[in-house]
């Protein structure tokens, strides 16, 4: 991870929304219904998403979240306002439902089973039947569709109290009428000529088949439910994972005595001591110590960091091997990390356009299969079937046509795919750019900073004639000392190289847009570009001119060094290419996305760096001002674009692209510009990036077809009286089932071939 990552404090997470945490929804449509209580209210504009049992209220005041609950609350659902991204209620919540629903499971499984096989044995062969058997299977069967079934009944009389139906209205109907069904034939002794499995089987005192079709659908769906309910969390893991980074307690020094006290209570510029192997509880600065820093699970970063005193170090890093002392700069909240993790969940808590249309088809859907299901049922009455075959066939519409697969869909996806971001240091703000990277096709990267380190390197140096190079370079180098100029740091670090013993320099002054200056060894000395000369009113030298040249041609910028008033000696110094720059270029070039350079840097400059890394479009001298235009000049040309960078420069062009994506070393303003931010100190993440946001929505979109054209290939060959109840009930939560885990299977995606 970058050193400047703890700098970076502002992510996009929008303070102004109010965040619930909602209970007791069991489809995409209690999402709907919740969403629209919430709309409700005076000045409210509500998101809710099913998947992540959360909902975002926009509009409403931190003092009037009473009045969001309240109307979650008389919808028929429950609900707990998140504070700072504490979501206990939730998950506590969600491990009672898991716990409940397991137990009902469980009772629901030991009793069925018997009761299927016991009416299976009795309906094939009559002279094993015995008197008070059909009482005996109803005994059997009347705790599963009651108690077990219960969540599904308690969700229905719930929301006919409010005049609304859902899923659970389907599930708990068709339980009610095949169980009701065959304790009116059974008692009533009728031979209503029920035919099994479909197969048109009518063995005598059939009709308690139908309780096998109750107990059977209860047992399903109650395994579907379960299932998907540990899956929803399971694909919630991995930020719960992130956020039990950071340790609970910290090690500090106050008043000259370290303690042990609680992270909660850390206050910024406390002095922290990580000992080896222990977690940082806060972002900050490195003042004493050095350690192999592992930053894996925030950035993906495989190989731990060497680190001393003064590099940045973020909360959630491990110190391997040694111990550290560090002052905290950002705590709780506004750590690196925890910003991290609100970015991801603000993101899961988005909706994409194509589940708005999800959402309105789901709301109509349900009451439209219970009034399919009731003309299905008069259509084969009418056609002459008999009353139980009408009724099961009425009741296979109602289970196979349930939307919960079409509901989880999308968020199921988008939840476990920004997760899979947020391991590998990739943080996608949420559905927008999901939708606008399947449709990029150009990439434009700005240079400095982004394709390369702002880290200058001095690539040649020569000196007037009779002149020793390295003095000449030392005394460069000792008034660039205390110089915080990019030019400045590399002129020392290239000495340094090969001296470190520096004359001691004096009435060291910086010129602003100039360079340095003082007086080394009682001698005035200066230091800058060509600017610096002007200024002097000194020409550039003869003996150098071929080197100016060249400087000239490949972007090279040129720094003299003047002693009393004559140039004595000059280097050339180069932007440093990231190291992963080129590799970066070959993937998106691989992934057929055509790369573009974009700079305000000069031509030749440029040129350079777009020969180094393979880059043929090549744009320089742009002003940050026409970066914009040029986004647009190649989405006028048909193109879609994605924007990399990392500078306040970038910001437009970042909001301009289709997909904006900044590198988490970039400023404030280009972050909060960007769709996606890259925590990773390695320039591949971009193409990984892409890769991740178009496998996320091939999954959506695959979710989406599923559930769809299972929906609509189901309820004709159901209506048609091809299914048993019992297989659609089978196959309804299965595919529920089946959406959830082609979701799942995100976590786990391999981005590189």
């Amino acid at each position: 991870m970058s050193a400047q990552i703890a700098e970076t404090t502002a992510v996009d997470a929008p303070t102004s929304v109010l965040e619930l945490s909602i209970g007791g929804m069991t489809c995409a449509a209690c999402a709907g219904r919740v969403e629209r209580a919430l709309n409700k209210v005076d000045g409210a504009t509500a998101t809710v998403n099913y998947a992540t049992e959360r909902a975002m209220v926009a509009g409403l005041r931190a003092d009037r979240a009473d009045e969001a609950v309240a109307a979650v609350r008389k919808a028929g659902y429950d609900a707990a306002v998140r504070v700072d991204g504490d979501d206990e209620w939730s998950r506590r919540a969600s491990l009672d439902r898991i716990v409940s629903l397991r137990r009902r499971l469980l009772v629901s499984a030991l009793l069925a089973f018997p009761l299927m096989d016991l009416t299976l044995v009795l309906a094939l062969v009559p002279r094993l039947r015995f008197p008070g058997w059909e009482l005996l299977c109803i005994v059997l069967a009347i705790p599963i569709v009651t108690w077990a079934a219960w969540p599904f009944h308690r969700a229905t009389l719930r929301n006919l109290r409010h005049g609304s139906v859902t899923m659970d209205t389907l599930v708990s109907l068709g339980i009610v009428v095949s169980f009701g069904w065959a304790c009116a034939t059974a008692l009533m002794g009728e031979d209503a000529g029920t035919y099994w499995l479909g197969y048109g089987m009518t063995p005598a005192g059939a009709s308690s088949i139908y309780l096998d079709v109750a107990a059977g659908m209860t047992t399903f769906q109650l395994a579907g439910r379960y299932f998907e309910t540990r899956s929803r969390r399971r694909a919630g893991d991995v930020l719960d994972a992130l956020s039990a980074l950071a340790p609970d307690t910290a090690r500090v020094v106050r008043d000259g005595v370290e303690s042990v006290i609680p992270a909660a209570a850390l206050r910024p510029r406390d002095l922290i001591v990580v000992r080896a192997g222990e977690a940082i509880p806060a972002d900050g600065t490195i003042v004493e110590g050095r350690a192999a820093v592992d930053t894996s699970a925030l950035s993906g970063e495989p190989v731990p960091r060497d680190l001393g005193p003064g590099d940045i170090v973020a909360a959630g890093s491990i110190s391997r091997d040694g111990r550290l002392v560090l002052t905290a700069s950002a705590i709780g909240a506004n750590t690196q990390l925890a910003q991290m993790t609100a970015m991801a969940e603000h993101a899961q808590a988005s909706k994409a356009r194509v589940q708005a249309l999800v959402d309105t088809v789901v709301q109509w859907f349900v009451p439209s299969v219970i009034v399919l299901a009731a003309l299905v049922t008069a259509g084969w009455l009418l056609g002459g079937a008999s009353p139980t075959r009408a009724v099961g066939i009425g009741i296979s519409v109602l289970i196979i046509a349930c939307p919960c697969a079409l509901g989880l869909a999308t968020p199921t996806a988008l939840m476990v795919g920004v997760g899979r971001g947020a391991q590998l240091g990739i943080l996608i703000k949420g559905q927008a750019a999901l939708e606008a990277s399947g449709r990029i096709d150009t990439v434009v990267l700005d240079k400095t900073g982004t394709l390369t380190l702002s880290t200058l390197r001095v690539t040649s140096t020569a000196v007037a004639p009779g002149l020793d190079e390295l003095e000449v370079l030392r005394i460069a180098a000792a008034v660039e000392t205390g110089s915080e100029h990019p030019v400045g740091a590399a002129i020392v670090a290239h000495v340094h190289g090969r001296a470190t013993d520096l004359p001691e320099p004096s009435e060291l002054r910086t010129l602003p847009g100039l360079g340095a200056a003082g007086v080394v060894d009682g001698r005035d000395v200066a230091v800058g570009g060509p600017a610096l000369l002007a200024h002097l009113g000194i020409g550039e030298p003869e003996w150098a001119a071929s080197l100016i040249a060249d400087a000239a041609d490949d972007g090279s910028s040129v720094i003299f060094v003047v002693r009393d008033s004559r140039v004595v000696g000059i280097a050339t110094v180069v932007d440093e290419v990231r190291p992963t720059a080129r590799d970066a270029v070959e993937r998106l070039t691989a992934m057929g996305l055509h790369t573009v350079l974009l700079t305000g840097d000069s031509p030749a400059a440029a040129q350079r760096v777009g020969a180094e890394l393979g880059i043929e479009d090549v744009r320089a001298g742009v002003l940050p001002t026409e970066k914009a235009r040029t986004i647009e000049g190649l989405q006028g040309d048909g193109h879609r674009v994605a924007m990399v960078g990392d500078g306040i420069n970038d910001a437009a062009a970042l909001g301009t692209a289709e997909l904006g994506m900044a590198v988490v070393s970039g400023t404030d303003i280009a972050i909060k510009s960007a769709d996606i931010v890259l925590v990773r100190d390695d320039l591949t993440v971009v193409a990984d990036a892409i890769a991740l946001a178009q496998r996320t929505l091939r999954t959506i979109r695959g979710n989406l077809v599923w559930a769809f054209a299972y929906n609509i290939a189901a309820i004709p060959i159901a209506a048609a009286g091809l299914l048993n109840p019992l297989i659609s009930a089978a196959a309804m939560s299965l595919s529920s089932v089946l959406v959830v885990w082609n979701s799942l299977r995100l976590r786990s995606a391999r981005l590189r071939r």
